[in-house]
């Protein structure tokens, strides 16, 4: 049985904790792409002295030349420059735009029939940047964002309730920035309600409230604290998107996905749940929100297309 190959392009932090749980997951061999070459031999090289150690099966190289993509089955886009602290997701559009547009000829020439999860930031920007520019169907280029962003509303409300953060559920949706939209409504806690849970006084509304405020800034909130954006939380996200790909899961993950239809859009990536599976992404879920919810989550796509704008602009302008 062939082995699934996996590309992580950008060997830095994010691109290592990835190599290694995918090592750590079984998903098979990997090759790191970085313009540092030496960084992405050396965490190669470091990971295959890990495998024995930890009785792993599977292959580590690295480089920088692209035609190591040849063949993969998933790539993991993280290259680029990550916030640092003062800096929002938005201000990296227009360096960031000439990585992700190069990676995409790559990937494009190497591995057509890749699925591509995109994390460089401004998240929702870039993987249809991606898209655009590889020419790869919308089905099978998506953005890491919802399962971070979830997963953070989720790891808080566990705190505050006391929990263990399995047993709680629920849904970030639109753009991955401070304009995302956690949904409450969509929230259980062991099948619970979370609206029941502010009922019986587990949780207080004004709580809640800042428990989505800081869900909203939690990016903000690590790049503050250690001076660069979050890592492990990020990688271990997109590792479970690609195991839902090569898996055939089918996963009911929220994702920066193509929306076309649903939701009164036309033609734009944000964050909407989506079924993962092995055809890509399947199926776009459009959940029923309220007037409220709806407001909000068009103010985040209204964000969404105003970065595009700006894109669009370093374009004509030969910038990108």
């Amino acid at each position: 049985m062939k082995r699934h190959k996996i590309g992580l392009v950008g060997a830095g932090n994010i691109g290592g904790i990835l190599g290694l749980l995918s090592g750590l997951e079984g998903l098979g061999d990997v090759v790191f792409l970085d313009l540092s070459e030496g960084v992405a031999c050396g965490k190669s090289v470091d990971l295959e002295a890990l495998a024995p150690v930890m009785g792993l099966s599977g292959s580590w190289k690295g480089g920088s030349d692209a035609s190591l993509l040849e063949g993969c089955d998933v790539v993991i886009v993280t290259a680029g420059v990550p916030r640092k602290p003062g800096m929002s997701r938005d201000d990296l559009v227009e360096v960031n735009a000439k990585v992700v547009k190069s990676i995409a000829g790559n990937v494009s020439r190497y591995c057509p029939d890749a699925f591509v999860i995109c994390i460089t930031n401004p998240l929702d920007v870039m993987v249809g940047l991606f898209q655009r520019e590889s020419g790869l169907p919308t089905s099978k280029v998506v953005g890491m964002a919802g399962v971070l962003d979830s997963a953070r509303f989720r790891a808080f409300l566990a705190e505050a309730l006391g929990v263990c953060a399995h047993d709680v559920t629920t849904f970030v949706l639109g753009g991955h920035g401070d304009s995302m939209v956690p949904v409450p409504r969509y929230t259980s806690v062991g099948g619970i309600p979370l609206s029941e849970v502010v009922e019986m006084g587990w949780l207080k509304a004004s709580e809640l409230e800042s428990i989505v405020d800081r869900t909203r800034n939690g990016g903000a909130e690590v790049v503050g604290l250690m001076g660069t954006s979050a890592y492990f939380a990020p990688a271990a996200s997109g590792i479970l998107m690609a195991k839902a790909y090569l898996r055939d899961e089918k996963r009911l993950l929220p994702c920066a996905a193509y929306v076309e239809g649903k939701y009164g859009l036309e033609g734009v990536y944000v964050g909407v749940p989506v079924l993962i599976g092995a055809g890509g992404v399947e199926k776009v879920i459009e959940l029923e929100l309220s007037g409220e919810e709806m407001k909000l989550f068009e103010s985040s796509v209204g964000h969404v297309r105003e970065l595009n704008g700006v894109l669009e602009g370093l374009a004509l302008e030969g910038k990108i």
